[in-house]
């Protein structure tokens, strides 16, 4: 007769010793997805020493401009769309920000391939916009439709969301102020986007409204330091709200 425990014996004995009595819970077994997930984000978590770095930054011109250039255009565009086109050319203008630290050496990435978040039943994936620095918005917005479109079917190939070189998470669109990520190895930095909210600041001596949000860079000191991570978001900032180069 063999005594030894299940793993679901195992599993309600643990759970009775975290006071957690039989009954009150179901167990659902992990699917391959949250597998990966859950080691890949604790190994950054375990062996990257993260740090974060967050600024405000106003949006009134970048939400104004996008509402023009929809009106015109037949190609409609996103806030996050502008996000990757923010992101990528802030990398290009600090590219001491994109860059993946390697045991062997530092690797600086030629181009800003720019991963996004996106959220999946049963966990999340990150497609890439390839050498997002060179394409133009209507482009980066047809992409991205059709990245997510295709990550919702878990269509994807993988170099379509392995090896980008920096990643954007944005939980806006949530309602959520602001957060911070994991990193994505091997990359050196993630993008927290938050809510966009409003304020009351001073201008010419009146008060007035101002549309801003919260964004958090979260760097691999091992990669990165601090002083680079404020002048990659002082360059982000300059992109958003002066924005014409992002229209381009």
């Amino acid at each position: 007769m063999n005594d030894t425990p299940t793993k679901s014996e195992l599993l309600a004995q643990a759970c009775e010793r975290l006071g957690l009595p039989r009954g009150r819970y179901t167990v659902k077994p992990l699917d391959r997805l949250r597998k990966y997930i859950a080691t890949r984000l604790t190994d950054s978590a375990r062996d990257i020493p993260h740090f974060p770095l967050t600024a405000d930054i106003a949006l009134d011109a970048m939400l104004d401009a996008r509402v023009a250039y929809n009106l015109e255009s037949s190609a409609r565009i996103s806030v996050n769309d502008l996000m990757v086109k923010a992101v990528a050319l802030a990398l290009v203008e600090v590219p001491e920000v994109n860059v993946s630290y390697m045991a062997e050496g530092m690797l600086q990435h030629h181009h800003a391939d720019v991963a996004v978040a996106v959220a999946i039943k049963g966990g999340l994936t990150t497609p890439i916009v390839r050498a997002a620095e060179t394409k133009a918005i209507a482009q980066i917005a047809s992409e991205m439709r059709d990245l997510a479109m295709r990550a919702q079917g878990m269509l994807l190939k993988p170099d379509e969301y392995t090896g980008g070189s920096f990643t954007v998470s944005n939980l806006g669109m949530y309602g959520i102020a602001s957060f911070g990520s994991i990193i994505n190895p091997p990359q050196a930095a993630i993008l927290s986007v938050g809510a966009a909210r409003v304020r009351v600041v001073l201008q010419d001596g009146a008060a007035a409204e101002q549309r801003y949000m919260s964004v958090t860079l979260t760097c691999d000191h091992r990669a990165i330091d601090g002083a680079t991570g404020a002048r990659w978001l002082q360059a982000l900032r300059g992109l958003i709200e002066t924005p014409a180069p992002l229209f381009t």
